[in-house]
């Protein structure tokens, strides 16, 4: 599947944010981490900004955790709550391209408004390629791109765990 390259990168900074919330305490550089490691400019993060963003990420991941048939309604809700206005950008030599916050608009209203305007995309064009890991105890959030869109493991190495462990479990019982 292929994503335009905003909703595209708004997506995958979402899973990311809906994947640093799932388990141990991350912190502020750790936000500020995963929103660079993604394409997004930040200069830096106070703790009132990475707190609000990890508030942003339990948010996020109720979207990768829920059915589908739920996403539209919660990705509606998180628009409403972002409020921001599109524009067109050409910065840093980079081809005109559309941003849905400006750059004064703060670290917490930039992460907002491009992962949810990322989701946004992704849940207009398939709402079903959204998930969380069904392997238990691992959660990774993720967006799946892959060519017929059944993904239901963050990873191959997923998958295979949970695979060999259910042939281990066949050839035991039988």
């Amino acid at each position: 599947m292929h994503f335009n390259p905003y909703g595209g990168s708004g997506a995958q900074v979402a899973a990311a944010l809906a994947t640093l919330v799932r388990g141990e305490r991350p912190t502020g550089d750790d936000v500020l981490h995963t929103c660079r490691d993604h394409g997004m400019s930040l200069a830096g993060l106070t703790g009132d900004e990475a707190a609000r963003i990890l508030a942003w990420g339990r948010k996020l991941r109720a979207v990768f955790a829920a059915d589908p048939s739920e996403r539209v309604d919660l990705v509606n809700h998180l628009l409403a709550t972002a409020a921001f206005r599109p524009h067109i950008s050409s910065h840093d030599g980079k081809p005109p391209h559309l941003h849905y916050a400006s750059e004064h608009a703060g670290a917490v209203g930039r992460v907002q408004a491009h992962s949810v305007g990322g989701l946004a995309h992704l849940v207009c064009e398939a709402p079903d390629r959204l998930g969380v890991c069904a392997r238990e105890g691992c959660g990774i959030a993720f967006v799946d791109t892959s060519r017929n869109g059944r993904r239901r493991f963050c990873s191959t190495r997923c998958g295979t765990r949970v695979n060999v462990a259910d042939h281990r479990a066949r050839k035991i019982s039988a």
